[in-house]
């Protein structure tokens, strides 16, 4: 394979780094010999968990077959190339969906499984890895290793969450869940405040099978953390109308604008994403009743805007995301929101979620509480300095940052945002002694240093 040094970045912009790229082709191509290696799919994390300064970096996104489907049971297996989007054309036609689905369709499986991704149902059905029945793990040397929650379960669950430091993601094979419609019965519910909207997600934990609330972050005193909760369960056939329920499984293609290039960094300012808010928070939150959304305006609003990341201009953006427990969460993200707001720093889009309990890999994200995540336009230190200042909250509050949306985190802090830290580092020592499997994330964060 030919080899192409070349500056990337993350889909946050930042940091931009230098990497040696190669491009399988072919399955059996994925393995190759290099003192630093690490896998890439779509580069949808936002930091620099795909990033390899000075080391190689191997492109799967055309390791991308479909392998098995039985349509009886809902169960595929795919190569780690396919993407979320490959995989809903699919299924969805024939009447099935991911049990777990993030926010973008533009994502690999195996970058899926990597981050051990969550979606607005976590409350109800765990994060991605809860429907991952078995993986292909490619280990130094070219090994195939066959992995699940029964059969080599400690390196299932180091490589689930393990951000692809185990080895090559090869294949995975998913259970999907059945539908009657590609549609999702919507509710929408306005809140005034941070109190509202924590209590109107703790209403709906039982009403609905998603559920998300979209988070003001602009606005200030007594309006604080005000927002719209928006529930959603998948649509049954009958409660469609006219051509929708003649063909309730084929909707029609979506619309998707495009930014075609970067917009000035003073764009997205106070004045333009305060009135921006203000505006979505009257027409969202005025939506009265249950209605009918197809699964792509539910589930990947911002997919309709190609390369929307361009808004934030050369500089970037970074995204801040963290949970934490139940007990304290209200507090923990009353404290971060008036930090937020005290800094006069723009924060364009906020998303606040329920989550369900910890899965058993041991650098997954999610634990049972909420969490909080929050787009930044990147402004060098002032940026910087304000997320630190947001993990001596989460740290006070006992919750840890997300690695796949990470891209400055101290060494320190991780460790004790993780405990578990020391036994996946044990496994990984197992799979890649020498630490053939490398990234920018690993490096800066002391991953690769004795816990």
């Amino acid at each position: 394979m030919n080899t192409l040094n070349k500056d990337i970045a993350g889909w946050g912009r930042y940091p931009v780094q230098r990497c040696e790229l190669v491009r399988p082709e072919r399955h059996a191509e994925l393995w190759s010999e290099a003192p630093s290696l690490l896998a890439r799919g779509q580069g949808r994390s936002y930091g620099d968990a795909a990033l390899n300064e000075g080391g190689r970096v191997v492109l799967t996104e055309r390791v991308n077959r479909f392998l098995a489907f039985d349509r009886e049971q809902g169960i595929v297996r795919a190569e780690a190339g396919v993407t979320l989007a490959e995989l809903l054309a699919l299924t969805v036609p024939r009447g099935w969906f991911p049990l777990v689905t993030p926010g973008t369709r533009h994502v690999s499986l195996g970058g899926c499984v990597a981050a051990d991704v969550h979606g607005k149902n976590h409350h109800h059905d765990g994060a991605f890895s809860s429907s991952v029945r078995e993986l292909e793990l490619i280990t130094a040397g070219g090994r195939r290793l066959r992995c699940s929650a029964q059969e080599n379960a400690a390196a299932f669950q180091a490589t689930v969450g393990g951000m692809g430091l185990t080895g090559i993601i090869g294949e995975v094979e998913l259970q999907l869940q059945p539908i009657e419609s590609g549609y999702i019965r919507a509710r929408h519910q306005a809140a005034a405040h941070l109190e509202e909207l924590f209590r109107l997600l703790q209403e709906s934990d039982g009403d609905a099978r998603y559920s998300v609330a979209w988070v003001d972050l602009m606005s200030r005193g007594a309006a604080l953390g005000r927002g719209v909760v928006m529930n959603g369960d998948h649509a049954a056939r009958d409660e469609l109308s006219g051509g929708r329920r003649l063909t309730p499984l084929r909707l029609p293609p979506a619309r998707v604008r495009n930014i075609p290039c970067n917009m000035p960094g003073w764009l997205l300012n106070g004045l333009s994403i305060r009135a921006f808010n203000a505006q979505y928070y009257r027409r969202e939150g005025s939506r009265s009743g249950s209605f009918l959304l197809d699964y792509d305006t539910f589930f990947y609003p911002l997919d309709t805007l190609a390369n929307w990341n361009r808004l934030y201009g050369r500089r970037g953006f970074v995204q801040y995301q963290c949970v934490v427990p139940t007990a304290t969460a209200l507090e923990a993200m009353r404290q971060l929101l008036q930090r937020l707001a005290d800094s006069g720093h723009p924060a364009f889009l906020g998303v606040l979620k329920r989550m369900g309990p910890a899965g058993a890999a041991y650098l997954s994200f999610p634990m049972e509480g909420y969490t909080l995540a929050m787009d930044l336009p990147m402004k060098g230190a002032a940026t910087l300095a304000l997320l630190d200042a947001f993990d001596s909250v989460v740290l006070q509050h006992g919750g840890r940052v997300y690695l796949a949306k990470d891209a400055r985190l101290a060494p320190a802090s991780f460790r004790a945002m993780y405990p578990q830290f020391a036994e996946w580092q044990r496994v990984r020592r197992e799979l890649d002694p020498h630490g053939v499997f490398s990234s920018s994330l690993s490096r800066r964060l002391g991953m690769e240093e004795q816990a």
